[in-house]
C-alpha cells in the first residue's frame, strides 16, 4: 500500500478550496432568490450592527471628553462633564440595544437556514441508493449531520457578527486614533493587530488538525457505540459486553489522547495572546503618558486611549475561537455539503412520466446485472409474469433471486437489458409511481419504535381508523391487538423487538395490505419463522396476493407448491420453469430441491 505523501500545505490548500464552496453554497439561503423578506432581514441586521460599531467607537472619545470636561483641563463643553457622561451611558446602551437588535432581525433568517439544509440533507439521504446505504455507517453519517448544522448556525452567527465587525471597529478605532492624536498610535495598534493575527492563525492551524483528529477519534467512538447497541441481541448472545466495552475504550483512549492535546494548545494560544496584546497596550499607554506628561494629550486623552485598547482588547481576545471555529464549522459543513454532493446512483430521467399500472404485467427482459463489475449476478434472466399470477422463484443462496426484487422496485439499475411493467421500462418513469404500485413483504419486517397504529398505517398516509383495522383483521393480527393492555396504542419498541417475528410479520403484512399495490413482491416472508407460525400467516399471504400480481421469493418450498409457475434460478439464469408438478415430473433441479427439503424435514 502506498504511502500517503500529502504535505501539510496540500491539506491547506485543499482545505481553503472546500471552505471556499462551502461559503458559496451557503450564501443562497443568506440572499435566497423570491424570499424578498430574508433579504430584507439581512439588510436590517446589517445595518444594525454598523450603526452599533459606529457608536461603540463614539463612547471612549465622549468618555476621554467627560474626563477633561470633569478635571477642568479643557473649557467647558457644550454638554458639560454630566452631559457628557451621560452621553457615553446612552452610547453604550445604544450599543447594545442595536446588537441586540440586529440579533432578533437575524434569528428568523438563521433559523430558516439551518431548516432547509437540514431538510434538504435529510431529503437527500434518502434519496441515495441502496448502494450507498449498505456500506454507510448510521452513527457517523449521524454525526455529520449534527456537526454540519452546528457548522451553519456557527458560520452564520459569528462570520456575519464577529469577523466583519471586528474588522469594522479595528478600522475605525485605527481611523479616530490617527486623526484625535499621531499616526504612531495607529501604527502600533496595526503592528500589534498584525503580530496577534498572524500568532493565532498560527496556532490555529495547528489546533485545527488536533481538533479534526479529535473529531475522527470522536465520529469512530460513536460508530461503534452505536453498531454495538444496534447488535445488543447479539452482543448478549455472545457474552461480549465486555469485549464490546473494551472496544468502545479503545477508541475513547484514542478521543482522550486528542483532546488532552487540543486543552494543551488552548493554553498556549490563550497566553501567547495575552503577552502580544499586553506589550501592545503597554506600548500605546507609555506613549500617551509622555503625551500627557509633554502637555501634548490631556488626561481624558489617556483614558480615551486606554478605553480604546481595551475595546480592542476583548474582540481580539475572541478571535482565536472564532477562528477555529469558523475553520471547524468549514470542515463540518464540508463533510455535510460533500454528503449532498454524494451522486445518486438511481434517478428519475428529466421529465419522465408516472407509471401507469392497467393489468399488473412483469417482464424481466434479458436482464444482466451484479453489485460489483468483478461479479455479476444476474446473467441474461428473462422472465415473464402475467397480470394476477402468482409466480415463485426459488434456488440456492446467491442464486439472484431477492436481486430480481430489488431491481424490479429499482433500488438498483440493470446492467443489461429491461425490467418492465406493463410495457414500460422501470427506469423511465418516476420512482414514487412505481414504489406506490409495489407492496414487499420482506423477510425481516422492521417497524417504526412507534404504535402498532403508526406503524400498520404507514402503509398509507392519511388512512382512517376503519381501513388501518380492516387491514390489521386481513393479516389476522386483530384480534391479538385488541388483546393487548393499549391495543392498537401498543408500542413495538426499536425496530419492533417487543413483538414476537411472527407478530411483525402479520404487521408488515397488514401495512403491505393498507397500501393496496397492485404488484407484490413476497422477499421470503416466512422463512425465518417457525412451521407452526409460518402456516399460520400464509393465509395472511395468501389474501395478500388476491388480485394481484405475485412474485414469491421462498426458501421453503412447501410454502410454493401452489404458485402458478415456479421459476428455479441457479448461477444467475433460469435453470428451468413451470408448474410443482410438472417440474417434479421433469425429475431435474427443482425436483432435487424439493426431495433435499423433504429429508431434512423428515429428519427433523
Amino acid at each position: 500500500m502506498p504511502a500517503d505523501t500529502t504535505t501539510d500545505a496540500e491539506i491547506a490548500a485543499n482545505e481553503r478550496r472546500s471552505g471556499l464552496r462551502t461559503i458559496r453554497k451557503v450564501g443562497p439561503y443568506l440572499w435566497p432568490e423570491g424570499k424578498p423578506w430574508v433579504k430584507q432581514r439581512v439588510v436590517i441586521a446589517l445595518t444594525c450592527l454598523v450603526l452599533a460599531k459606529l457608536v461603540n467607537v463614539m463612547a471612549p472619545l465622549l468618555f476621554g471628553r467627560a474626563v477633561d470636561a470633569l478635571s477642568g483641563e479643557v473649557s467647558d463643553l457644550m454638554l458639560g462633564g454630566i452631559g457628557l457622561t451621560l452621553a457615553y451611558g446612552f452610547a453604550r446602551l445604544m450599543n447594545v440595544g442595536f446588537q441586540q437588535l440586529r440579533d432578533g432581525v437575524f434569528a428568523r433568517v438563521g433559523q430558516r437556514a439551518l431548516r432547509s439544509l437540514a431538510i434538504e440533507t435529510f431529503t437527500h439521504i434518502h434519496r441515495l441508493s441502496m448502494r450507498y446505504h449498505i456500506t454507510r455507517k448510521t452513527g457517523g453519517l449521524s454525526r455529520i449531520i449534527e456537526r454540519g448544522v452546528k457548522g451553519v448556525d456557527f458560520l452564520l452567527r459569528f462570520m456575519l457578527f464577529s469577523v466583519g465587525p471586528l474588522i469594522l471597529e479595528l478600522t475605525l478605532i485605527m481611523i479616530f486614533l490617527t486623526v484625535l492624536l499621531d499616526a504612531r498610535y495607529m501604527g502600533v495598534v496595526l503592528v500589534t493587530i498584525v503580530v496577534y493575527v498572524w500568532f493565532t492563525f498560527k496556532i490555529t492551524e495547528w489546533r485545527v488538525r488536533l481538533r479534526r483528529e479529535m473529531n475522527q477519534q470522536d465520529t469512530e467512538a460513536n460508530q461503534k457505540a452505536i453498531d454495538s447497541l444496534l447488535n445488543f441481541e447479539t452482543v448478549k448472545y455472545f457474552g461480549a459486553e465486555q469485549r464490546e466495552a473494551d472496544r468502545y475504550d479503545q477508541s475513547m483512549e484514542a478521543y482522550e489522547g486528542a483532546a488532552i492535546k487540543t486543552a494543551t494548545s488552548l493554553a498556549m494560544l490563550n497566553f501567547g495572546q495575552s503577552l502580544i496584546i499586553t506589550a501592545g497596550l503597554i506600548a500605546v499607554m507609555v506613549m500617551a503618558a509622555i503625551g500627557v506628561q509633554n502637555g501634548t494629550l490631556t488626561v481624558g486623552d489617556f483614558v480615551m486611549v486606554n478605553a480604546y485598547m481595551i475595546q480592542i482588547t476583548m474582540p481580539l481576545n475572541f478571535l482565536g475561537t472564532v477562528y477555529r471555529e469558523i475553520r471547524q464549522s468549514l470542515v463540518d459543513m464540508g463533510e455535510m455539503f460533500d454528503l449532498l454532493e454524494q451522486p445518486q446512483d438511481v434517478s428519475d430521467k428529466p421529465g419522465a412520466p408516472d407509471l401507469r399500472v392497467q393489468k399488473g404485467e412483469v417482464r424481466f427482459d434479458n436482464v444482466q446485472f451484479g453489485y460489483d463489475a468483478a461479479r455479476p449476478i444476474l446473467k441474461g434472466v428473462t422472465l415473464h409474469v402475467d397480470a394476477g399470477q402468482n409466480v415463485a422463484l426459488v434456488g440456492p443462496s446467491g442464486s439472484g433471486k431477492s436481486t430480481i426484487g430489488r431491481l424490479l422496485f429499482r433500488f438498483y439499475d440493470v446492467n443489461g437489458g429491461a425490467v418492465r411493467i406493463d410495457g414500460q421500462d422501470v427506469r423511465d418513469v418516476t420512482q414514487d409511481s412505481l414504489h406506490d404500485a409495489i407492496g414487499v413483504v420482506p423477510q425481516d419486517t422492521v417497524l417504526f419504535n412507534d404504535t402498532i397504529r403508526y406503524n400498520i398505517a404507514y402503509g398509507r398516509a392519511g388512512a382512517s381508523e376503519a381501513d388501518i383495522i380492516a387491514a390489521a383483521e386481513s393479516a389476522r393480527i386483530h384480534d391479538f391487538i385488541l388483546s393487548l393492555p393499549d391495543g392498537y396504542d401498543t408500542m413495538v419498541g426499536e425496530r419492533g423487538l417487543k413483538l414476537s417475528g411472527g407478530e411483525k410479520q402479520r404487521v408488515g403484512i397488514a401495512r403491505t395490505l393498507l397500501k393496496n399495490p397492485p404488484i407484490l413482491i413476497l422477499d421470503e416472508a416466512t422463512s425465518a419463522l417457525d412451521s407452526e407460525t409460518e402456516a399460520s400467516i400464509q393465509g395472511a399471504l395468501k389474501r395478500a396476493g388476491e388480485g394481484r400480481t405475485v412474485i414469491t421469493i421462498a426458501h421453503r418450498l412447501s410454502t410454493i407448491a401452489d404458485a402458478d409457475r415456479i421459476v428455479v434460478l441457479e448461477d444467475g439464469q433460469v435453470a428451468e420453469e413451470g408448474t410443482h408438478d410438472a417440474l417434479l415430473a421433469r425429475n431435474g433441479r427443482y425436483a432435487a430441491l424439493w426431495h433435499r427439503q423433504m429429508q431434512d424435514e423428515e429428519a427433523a
